[in-house]
């Protein structure tokens, strides 16, 4: 889509898992919508990149190392990040993992690997940032990156599944209780989408199986949520908190 750079003028978002996949795609969009945009994740490397591309297409990007697990690291790289570009109007909750096993293989790290970084990071990522928020006294948006499984079951994926459902309720309860701060926060719920790492499963049977199963017919490409991320991050959704945008081609509606 055709994004206006004058949406997001003045404000400064920061992106988390901004390195690759999804996050790095929200952290371009944002830049484009006239963002300054904070970078955050665990390898630089490719953050350094993704800066100099947005600084080549004049935005403004600063780069810093997060480990959303480690609160100590969070509240580091908030403060770098408002230190280099200014007080943070709007956060990316995108960092995410999973360990794909059936349920009586996954083992005890498993669980905690995948839930510290889904649930706990992201937890521990808003309520650094919506302190802030408060403290200001201007508010702010919080967006949490959650998934069509926090609404259905699939197998192999209990530990993802049961973090998302819990990020779900979550952006509901900081909902009921930042509401009043002035602090903002809603969910995107991706359904399938097309990746480097999964477009080999879905050119094979079984993926154009599940393909057949949404109802229109297709898998989602990253440009497909750039609508419901601007839209969350900017002053247009002023009176939308706890809600969660499902963007699933229809998959939440189809038939058994």
């Amino acid at each position: 889509m055709t994004v206006d750079r004058s949406v997001l003028q003045g404000k400064v978002a920061l992106v988390t898992g901004a390195s690759s996949g999804l996050g790095r795609h929200f952290a371009s969009v944002l830049a484009s919508a006239g963002a300054k945009v904070g970078l955050a994740a665990r390898r630089t490397d490719a953050l350094q990149a993704l800066a100099a591309d947005i600084s080549a297409s004049g935005g403004k990007a600063a780069v810093t190392r997060l480990d959303v697990t480690d609160s100590k690291s969070i509240a580091a790289a908030v403060a770098a990040i408002e230190s280099e570009l200014g007080p943070i109007d709007v956060l990316v909750n995108n960092s995410g993992t999973s360990v794909a096993k059936g349920v009586l293989e996954q083992t005890e790290q498993d669980w905690d690997d995948v839930v510290d970084v889904n649930l706990k990071g992201a937890f521990l990522m808003a309520t650094e940032v919506a302190r802030r928020m408060r403290d200001r006294g201007q508010g702010g948006s919080i967006i949490n990156i959650e998934s069509i499984l926090s609404f259905r079951q699939a197998g192999h994926v209990a530990p993802y599944a049961a973090s998302k459902a819990g990020l779900t309720q979550l952006t509901r309860t900081m909902a009921l209780e930042l509401a009043r701060n002035g602090v903002r926060v809603n969910g995107i719920a991706p359904g399938y989408f097309a990746t480097e790492i999964n477009q080999g499963f879905f050119d094979t049977e079984p993926g154009q199986a599940l393909i057949r199963r949404i109802p229109q017919r297709r898998v989602g490409q990253y440009e497909d949520l750039d609508g419901p991320l601007l839209l969350l991050a900017s002053d247009a959704s002023r009176y939308m908190t706890g809600s969660t945008l499902v963007v699933d081609g229809g998959h939440l509606c189809s038939s058994l």
